[in-house]
């Protein structure tokens, strides 16, 4: 919980600072020392901004114990989030998944992280799904500079998400996945006679996923592939004054290789490769009293702005590469009943800096599966991701029945 003096502080900007505490320390943990010299462009740090950041989090547990690896891991009801494709080949008639994180457990203890998943088959191509994604940023009480109790508000963040999946051929299948997206970090209200409302976005992913079963060595294994073109979306302003702000428009590609070493045992290798859909900033550069700008503005097309984010790094192609976030993750089941995970997610130093390892473990019931995963930072700081963990909760009503 956060305790704010004086109610003479716009109360925008003391919300926005809040909030963004967290985040900008994640960025900015890289302790840079100062040089005499200049720096090449493209070696200096320069991360993408974007607003409702909470998007770009996993938030499920068997992904987030991969190092965050899932658009082309095999299906299962949290799929939503990386790849909507792969529920066409999830043999079930219906699912449902509930995932928790506590967030920054290092800077408070009342961020939270909440994901509610459910999807429902309607034949042999054709799936439904949809999805809630919750993001609580904790109680934020305000006091007077006399210290007396002023009020109380708890900035929240939420996606509500309809996706339709559809199966083409035995192997390839692609979803549409329509969202809103509502940021509330402000509370409402007028301040020096500013109106200040939630943050709200409309928003779209389009997603692919093929798999295939082949043979290694005489064994039954299978490979897969896939590519998420996620929150394609309208910019946010939380004032109707103010500059709007690019969502974490984002694309992902990623691939797979499953092995059954025998009939009880299979392991899984997964790499993703992802990269944010924004315009990278400019740079400013003085040099004998003269100002140089480097990069390129943003483009006022959305569209625009998504193809530009390609080769409008200051650095030029160097610094484009350092934009590429990867994940690798790997997965063994012992006869599809427990699951080992481990995973490793990387971001370059001037970009963020956020490097992880994570693990994890999974369990099938006959109606239930559980999922846990650990997070384990590789700064070595006092990194706010440290002791993050996530809890999934799945049924099967396809096994609940049976059940029954």
């Amino acid at each position: 919980m956060f305790y704010i003096c004086s109610t003479k502080m716009n109360k925008v900007m003391i919300l926005k600072r809040l909030f963004y505490t967290g985040l900008v320390m994640l960025i900015t943990m890289n302790g840079y020392s100062q040089s005499s010299t200049k720096e090449l462009l493209g070696a200096e740090p320069n991360p993408i901004h974007s607003t409702v950041p909470f998007l770009t989090i996993a938030p499920d547990s068997r992904a987030g114990a991969m190092g965050d690896a899932g658009v082309a891991t095999k299906p299962d009801a949290s799929s939503q989030h990386w790849n909507a494709a792969k529920y066409a080949f999830l043999p079930g008639e219906m699912g449902f998944a509930l995932s928790y994180t506590p967030w920054l457990r290092k800077l408070v203890n009342d961020i939270n992280l909440a994901y509610l998943n459910f999807y429902k088959r309607f034949d042999d191509k054709q799936v439904l799904s949809a999805s809630l994604l919750y993001f609580s940023l904790g109680d934020i009480v305000f006091r007077s500079d006399f210290g007396d109790y002023v009020g109380q508000y708890r900035p929240n963040e939420f996606t509500l998400d309809v996706g339709y999946t559809r199966l083409f051929t035995d192997n390839l299948s692609s979803a549409l996945t329509l969202r809103f997206v509502r940021s509330d970090i402000t509370g409402g209200g007028t301040v020096n006679n500013q109106e200040y409302n939630a943050g709200v976005s409309f928003a779209a992913d389009l997603s692919m996923y093929y798999q295939k079963d082949i043979e290694i060595d005489g064994k039954p294994s299978q490979y897969a592939w896939g590519i998420c073109l996620s929150n394609l979306g309208t910019k946010i302003s939380y004032t109707d004054d103010t500059e709007k702000q690019f969502i974490p428009a984002n694309m992902r590609i990623g691939g797979r290789m499953t092995m059954n070493l025998d009939d009880y045992n299979d392991i899984s290798l997964a790499l993703d490769l992802n990269k944010l859909l924004v315009p990278s900033p400019m740079r400013q550069e003085i040099e004998d009293g003269d100002t140089n700008y480097y990069g390129k503005t943003a483009p006022n097309s959305l569209p625009l702005s998504w193809i530009q984010s390609f080769y409008d790094a200051p650095g030029g192609f160097k610094e484009e590469i350092h934009e590429i976030m990867y994940s690798i993750g790997a997965e063994y089941w012992y006869r599809d009943q427990f699951a080992i995970r481990a995973g490793y997610f990387h971001e370059h130093e001037t970009k963020g800096n956020r490097k992880y390892f994570a693990a994890g473990v999974g369990l099938k019931l006959n109606v239930f599966s559980l999922d846990f995963s650990y997070l384990i930072p590789t700064s070595g700081r006092n990194n706010p991701l440290a002791n993050t963990m996530r809890f999934t909760l799945g049924l099967d009503f396809d096994k609940f029945r049976e059940f029954r």
